[in-house]
């Protein structure tokens, strides 16, 4: 039996994603080690994310060519927000953060790149670019949820956040765009499905370079 065109595509990120989970910032969550300030800054950077994610889910789902995906990425850019107003929200609070104040914070720079690539290829890309260009946030957060979910973490602030994307209830919504993305997959062309692999692999990096933008705190040259 063949590989699902997801499988096909998860392939492609293997060493992304070992590299990902080699990452000090994940290995302070589960082993305590990460400054509070990191987790504070990403925190905030994650809820201005989140954000501008949404609306790019909601901008492939008015591409969808089926009314089921069309609502389905709807529901989902809703439950974006949702998570950015109760989840951050508590996780600021814990942390000392006015979160009225953490929404008026500046896009770092690996933030700001990593959406307005995300919106501009859900705008100009077909249904399926922009599905795989989305794709990575949903799965690789889950896959990280998972292996972070066995390891634990003796801070319960950073638990919070580990059960959350290593939940069955979160692992249920992407199965769903997994789902989807399979069935995109037999249609394609040979270019298409080459810019697929593109988009997912970039969106991949990015993932990596969104935790690492947290680690460093990173801010602005000039």
């Amino acid at each position: 039996m063949s590989d699902s065109f997801s499988d096909e595509l998860w392939d492609g990120v293997t060493g992304i994603y070992a590299a990902i989970l080699a990452h000090p910032f994940l290995t302070g969550l589960t082993d305590g080690s990460l400054p509070p300030d990191a987790f504070a800054f990403y925190v905030v950077q994650d809820a201005l994310y989140l954000q501008r994610y949404g609306q790019a889910l909601a901008a492939v789902g008015s591409r969808a060519p089926v009314s089921a995906d069309t609502a389905m990425f709807a529901r989902h850019a809703a439950g974006a927000l949702e998570v950015e107003q109760t989840l951050h929200g508590s996780l600021l609070a814990d942390l000392g953060i006015d979160p009225a104040s953490a929404a008026l914070a500046e896009p770092a720079p690996a933030n700001l790149a990593y959406t307005s690539y995300l919106l501009a290829t859900v705008s100009v890309g077909s249904y399926a670019e922009g599905v795989s260009a989305v794709l990575p946030c949903y799965w690789i957060y889950w896959e990280v949820g998972k292996e972070l979910l066995r390891r634990g973490s003796p801070d319960p602030r950073y638990q919070r956040w580990i059960d959350l994307y290593g939940s069955e209830e979160f692992g249920d919504i992407v199965r769903e765009v997994l789902a989807v993305t399979d069935q995109l997959g037999p249609d394609l062309t040979s270019a298409e499905r080459d810019r697929a692999h593109r988009h997912f692999r970039t969106s991949s990096r990015y993932e990596w370079m969104f935790w690492d933008m947290g680690y460093r705190m990173e801010s602005w040259p000039v």
